[in-house]
This record gives structure tokens, C-alpha cells and sequence, in this order.
């Protein structure tokens, strides 16, 4: 690969948001893009119809319910650096959505409530970041609003998430009282302005230490002897920031500020930008695939259609590992084991997309797809086969069968929800005696099931109900001794339904806790799996 090629893979860097819903995380979003210069007006997000629409928020019911339901794909370019940004669903019945986004990155923002701290759904995310080392940021927003003192919160921190807290801002002050933040690595004070909203231009004044008197001049003496003593604590105790133990995932660096406001934004895009990774190597089954290889490869972490509802469209998002990508180039397939054209491709601001020639490692790019893709399929060239570890399919928690309301209309029925069960909006599951006829759906919370009768009537123009089945557990059956051979249903023992998904793979439902721990104990050869990865076995691999 040649020092051009190399110079671009190096100033990408690519990253999700993550959080417990409402707390602030699509607001900040929005305000990244409007420091980047990526828009020129943020949307305020709120579930009113007068508000205008945060930009991430570009499904018609995302904008109605004022809630995240799919991951968003933005990019901009800030500080000599090409920043691919994924902002990621909040609400817990969408996290399978969040979970597939965090196999695509090399970084993670977490927000956090100023006044709630570590939230469930927190929880939740941040195991799946642990689990992929992957090193996260944390913002804590609201300052604005009254909360929690700041060593309370970084304590709940180390103590629930087991992560060393680095503070590089400090706020000085909360609420009404919010005055701006200390920056500890420049010794410098950006200052809130006394209109309640800061702006692009916040000032921003530097100190030669926390005791200059200018400093106390600046943010009053009440203020100020809080602020000495709190910086002596963190300094004392914490000490300077570890760089490549943030790398390690051992270590967060902790910012202050209100999304809302626009404050403690641009501090914070600064730090991203000055210690956020480049590009990671990828583990395949073939090995180490570093970014800057000359072979071309990629996994599809996402699959979105009716982008574009007039054109019917269906795009998959394909997070670029190693090589450069260009318009029309022939790239192999891994699983079908064939060449297709990659020429329909495009990079995104939320729904709006615009041609994309060139692309390298590190990047997410959207391609037009017919129907060849799957989540977790990998695409390569060159003659050494490379194909990546897939992304785990999250066993669900709520259940239930569809019916079509209007028969005539069922070649309709059939096409959206193989289409929105192929993007990740429910999970699909057929008995293969008969086929799809009567399928069972799969949720990991009870609101995908709303977005696909929603969407289905939407986009389809399908009417759908649900008819609510009792199961409480899905679990993928395989030989304990790892070999690729498929279960025969008959020698299970247990009470419980067989089905496939949508790879062929062996699912039992159970009812209950006891049915399943009857399965688990009886079948002593079996492994009953929570998980499994979103790629079809094969015996080469």
C-alpha cells in the first residue's frame, strides 16, 4: 500500500454512542455534526411535531416518538481527521441493534445522566464494549441541570462498570450555579455564558495553575476554593492520564458538560480527536488482518431497507477492515464464495447519501444490495480467503406469532417481513415441516414488535397483528464437542418446540426456567447457547 493510502487509513476513526435512553445521547449527536460542520442547525429532540427532527432521527417513527430505533450512520471531517459516527439506539428493546453497531467501531462515547449516573441499559452496553476491549470515553451531561457531585458519579462508575476513571474537565459548578469547566491538561477555564446557552465561541481562558488568582477573580471565591480542593483530591489520588491503558479498555477519560447547551462539546472533540484509535486489526478465521493490508476486506454489520421508500431500496453497511475501497471494483463474497460488483455505493448523513469513489479501513459505506447479503458476511479480495468472526444473533424475550389482516395481500406480507427479519427488526423462526406458513417472531423487547407492525403497514402497506406466544426462552442446540454436524430434534430430550432461523440453525423454545434447566441437565452432550453468530457454518471453517 502506498504513504497516500496509509496517511488516509491512519486519520480515520470511528465510533458509537451509547447510553440509557434520555440521556441526552442523540443531542449530542446533533452537536458533534454542528461542530464538525457537518449541519448548520441542530434539532432539538423532542417527541412534538413543531420540533424540527434531530438529524439522526430519520425514520418517520423516530421522529413521531422522539425516540432512537435504528443505528445512524454519519461522518464529517474535523481537526485534519475523518470521523465516522455511529449513534446508536438508547432504549433497551432496540440494544440486539446497538450490539451488532459496537462489533463496527474502534471507540465508544458513553453519556451518562448527570443526575442518574449508571443506569441499566449502561450496564448493559458497556459488558459488550468490555468483551471487544473496546476503549470508551465518558461524558457526562446535564450540567446544566442539578445532580450528583462529581466523585460520586466516577465512583459509581469504577465501581459497577470495574473501569478506572481519568477526569480531564471538571466542572465548576452545577445547575444555575454552572459556571464552565477546568480543563486539567491545558490549566485553562472554558467559561459558561451568562445567556444560559454557550456557543461555538465559549471563553476560553488559560491559567498557569488552579491557585492563579486570576482564576479566582474569574469564578468567584466560593467557587473557586471548591474547585482548588477538588483538583488537589483528583491530582492526588488519580494522577495524570494513561494513554495506552485507555487503548487497553482499562482506564476512561471523563469529560463535563451539557449537550443541550452546546457546552463542553467542542473540549470534548478535541480529546477524541487527539486520543481516540485509528483503525484496529481485525481477527478472521484465517488470522490478523491489519488495516493497512493491501487486500480489500469487510463485514456487514447492518442492513437497512426502504431507506428510500420510493425506490424500494435495500442497503447493507459494510464497516471497511483493511485496503482501500473503489466505486465498482469485483470483491469476493465469503459465504456464497462468489465475485459481485460493488458499484451502488454511498456514505451517509443519517438517510441522506451521497456517491462515494473511494473509501478506506476504518470506514463504513453503505452498498445497494439484492438480496445477497446477510448481517455478519464478509467481502474480500485478492486470492488469500478472509472472512471475519460474524456478529452474535441475542436470544429473545418476548415472542409471538402474525397474522395477515388482508389475505389478497400476502405476497406483500411475505416480502416485508423476510426483509425487516433480514435487517435485524425481529428475529424470524419456522418450523421446517411446514415451512414460513406460521413463523414465530423473536424480540429482544416488546417495542420492536410495534416497529414492525408499524413499519410493515408504512413501507408495505400491510396491515399485521400479533398473536402472542408463551415462550420465555430461545436457545441454539449444539454438540458440546464442537462438531458441525446438525442436532437431530429427536434425541433431545425435553418438552420444548424445534424450529430453525433464518440460517438453518436448531432453536428450542422453552416456557420456562424449568424446562429449560430439565433440557440442560438431560442432554448432557448438548450446549443450549444464548447467542449465536450471525454466519453459516461451514465445515472449512
Amino acid at each position: 500500500m502506498n504513504t497516500s493510502d496509509t496517511k488516509e487509513i491512519q486519520r480515520r476513526r470511528t465510533f458509537a454512542i451509547i447510553s440509557h435512553p434520555d440521556a441526552g445521547k442523540t443531542t449530542m449527536t446533533e452537536k458533534l455534526l454542528l461542530y464538525g460542520g457537518a449541519i448548520h442547525e441542530a434539532g432539538e429532540v423532542k417527541a412534538k411535531k413543531e420540533r424540527r427532527s434531530a438529524r439522526s432521527d430519520w425514520m418517520k417513527l423516530e421522529q413521531e416518538r422522539g425516540i432512537s430505533v435504528s443505528t445512524s450512520v454519519m461522518q464529517f471531517d474535523f481537526s485534519g481527521l475523518r470521523i465516522n459516527l455511529l449513534d446508536t439506539p438508547g432504549h433497551a428493546d432496540f440494544s440486539e441493534d446497538t450490539y451488532r453497531t459496537l462489533a463496527a467501531v474502534d471507540s465508544a462515547v458513553m453519556v451518562l445522566d448527570n443526575a442518574k449516573g449508571v443506569e441499566k441499559q449502561t450496564r448493559k452496553l458497556f459488558e459488550v464494549c468490555r468483551l471487544r476491549r473496546t476503549p470508551i470515553f465518558t461524558f457526562i451531561n446535564k450540567l446544566d441541570r442539578e445532580g450528583r457531585s462529581p466523585f460520586e458519579l466516577m465512583d459509581e462508575v469504577e465501581k459497577i462498570l470495574n473501569i478506572q476513571c481519568n477526569p480531564i474537565s471538571w466542572p465548576i459548578g452545577m445547575g444555575k450555579g454552572f459556571r464552565g469547566i477546568y480543563h486539567r491538561l491545558r490549566k485553562k477555564v472554558i467559561v459558561f455564558q451568562d445567556e444560559g446557552f454557550a456557543t461555538d465561541e465559549a471563553k476560553e481562558l488559560s491559567f498557569s495553575s488552579v491557585t492563579d488568582t486570576g482564576l479566582r477573580e474569574l469564578i468567584g471565591p466560593e467557587l473557586h476554593d471548591q474547585l482548588v480542593e477538588d483538583i488537589e483530591l483528583v491530582d492526588g489520588t488519580i494522577g495524570p492520564f494513561d494513554q495506552e491503558a485507555f487503548l487497553r479498555a482499562e482506564v476512561t477519560p471523563v469529560m463535563f458538560g451539557s449537550a443541550r447547551t452546546n457546552f463542553g462539546i467542542r473540549a470534548f472533540l478535541e480529546l477524541f480527536c487527539e486520543t481516540a484509535p485509528a483503525p484496529f486489526p481485525q481477527q478472521s478465521y484465517q488470522g490478523v488482518v491489519n488495516p493497512t493490508d493491501e487486500q480489500f476486506s469487510g463485514f456487514i454489520f447492518k442492513i437497512q431497507a426502504n431507506m428510500d421508500k420510493m425506490h424500494r431500496d435495500r442497503v447493507v453497511f459494510l464497516r471497511i477492515c483493511s485496503g482501500k475501497f473503489e466505486r465498482g471494483m469485483y470483491a469476493k463474497h465469503a459465504r456464497l464464495e462468489k465475485d459481485i460488483r460493488l458499484s451502488h455505493s454511498a456514505q451517509f448523513m443519517a438517510r441522506d447519501r451521497s456517491l462515494v469513489e473511494v473509501a478506506y479501513a476504518g470506514d463504513i459505506i453503505g452498498l445497494h444490495d439484492t438480496g445477497n447479503c446477510k448481517i455478519g458476511d464478509t467481502l474480500y479480495t485478492g486470492s488469500r480467503k478472509i472472512e471475519f468472526a460474524g456478529i452474535p444473533q441475542f436470544s429473545p424475550e418476548f415472542f409471538a406469532r402474525v397474522d395477515l389482516a388482508d389475505p389478497l395481500k400476502r405476497k406483500q406480507f411475505n416480502k416485508g417481513l423476510y426483509e425487516l427479519c433480514e435487517e435485524g427488526t425481529v428475529q424470524l423462526f419456522v418450523d421446517p415441516r411446514v415451512g414460513d406458513q406460521d413463523p414465530v417472531l423473536g424480540a429482544v423487547g416488546q417495542l420492536q414488535f410495534e416497529v414492525l407492525l408499524y413499519r410493515m403497514k408504512d413501507e408495505y402497506g400491510v396491515d399485521a397483528r400479533l398473536r402472542p406466544q408463551p415462550f420465555k426462552h430461545a436457545r441454539w442446540i449444539r454438540y458440546r464437542d464442537g462438531r458441525k454436524t446438525a442436532v437431530d430434534p429427536g434425541l433431545v430430550k425435553g418438552t420444548l418446540s424445534f424450529l430453525e432461523d433464518r440460517l438453518k440453525n436448531l432453536v428450542g423454545l422453552f416456557t420456562s426456567d424449568f424446562h429449560l434447566q430439565w433440557a440442560e441437565q438431560n442432554n448432557p452432550d448438548l450446549v443450549f447457547l444464548e447467542n449465536m453468530m450471525s454466519r453459516v457454518e461451514t465445515e472449512e471453517t
